[in-house]
């Protein structure tokens, strides 16, 4: 998987943020990673850093849990990747996606965007392309886990995707990151 991500120029890394717990009383934003999201978290971190993948830029919602996520996942990245934190992951759903795609630097070459469902696996689906795997596919319409990834290549620089233009290359869960 990681040698055909290496195929392509720019490699995008849709991710929604690691388990949280259920209810928080100052509501749905402020939310906080559970024991388990902050290890789901850094198992990411490590699978995505030991294949190759760390991002150069990582585009991450606003709300208290992705900020977390993304706050975990640099202690295993170091200081490599650029974060920018974004109301709009939370609040405008899939098309606040595609506007990060369109402001993207050519410069930057691995993207991560770090959100919530159902807007990481929708925008996956309207992202990937007609070569992309049918039995990945498949896995998007069934929601993405906490913590999981959606890989996607492509020799275009990001703001120039557009739907179904895409390679899913793979849709990947925490424990599939476990060795």
């Amino acid at each position: 998987m990681a040698k055909r991500a290496k195929e392509y120029k720019h490699v995008l890394i849709i991710m929604r943020h690691a388990k949280t717990e259920a209810f928080n009383a100052k509501g749905d934003f402020e939310r906080v990673l559970t024991d388990k999201g902050l290890k789901q978290a850094k198992r990411v971190a490590k699978g995505l850093r030991d294949m190759g993948l760390v991002p150069d830029q990582i585009d991450c919602s606003s709300a208290t849990r992705a900020m977390q996520t993304c706050e975990r996942m640099l202690k295993v990245f170091g200081d490599a990747p650029k974060v920018d934190y974004y109301q709009d992951l939370y609040a405008k759903g899939m098309q606040a996606v595609f506007d990060m795609l369109a402001a993207c630097k050519d410069k930057r070459h691995a993207l991560l965007v770090l959100g919530h469902e159902p807007t990481v696996s929708l925008a996956s689906q309207w992202l990937a392309g007609e070569q992309s795997d049918p039995g990945q596919l498949d896995l998007l319409n069934l929601g993405m886990s906490t913590a999981g990834v959606a890989i996607f290549g492509s020799n275009a620089p990001f703001r120039k995707w557009g739907t179904h233009e895409a390679n899913l290359i793979a849709v990947l869960t925490p424990k599939e990151f476990e060795k």
